[in-house]
């Protein structure tokens, strides 16, 4: 275990990573067919390759989020000094 102590955006970050690599590996059995010469995937296969991007939204939402914490903390411990 890590002594690093959970920021904010952590679990968006572990969860747009998640939802990332199920994208990818749609993507990857959606392409293959094509190069292989094999009859394509139905439709619905092509609407899952976009959670790619819905990962890499959460993802970048989890940083906002973590990005906007320690801005909010170095703030407030500038102003107790």
């Amino acid at each position: 275990m890590s002594n690093e102590t959970p920021q904010a955006g952590d679990l968006l970050v572990r969860a747009g990573a998640i939802v990332f690599l199920v994208g990818a590996v749609a993507t990857m059995a959606t392409v293959a067919p094509l190069f292989l010469g094999a009859d394509p995937l139905p439709s619905a296969a092509y609407f899952v390759c976009m959670l790619m991007g819905v990962g890499f939204l959460i993802a970048a939402a989890g940083v906002l989020r973590t990005a906007a914490d320690q801005r909010r903390r170095a703030r407030e411990a500038s102003a107790a000094r």
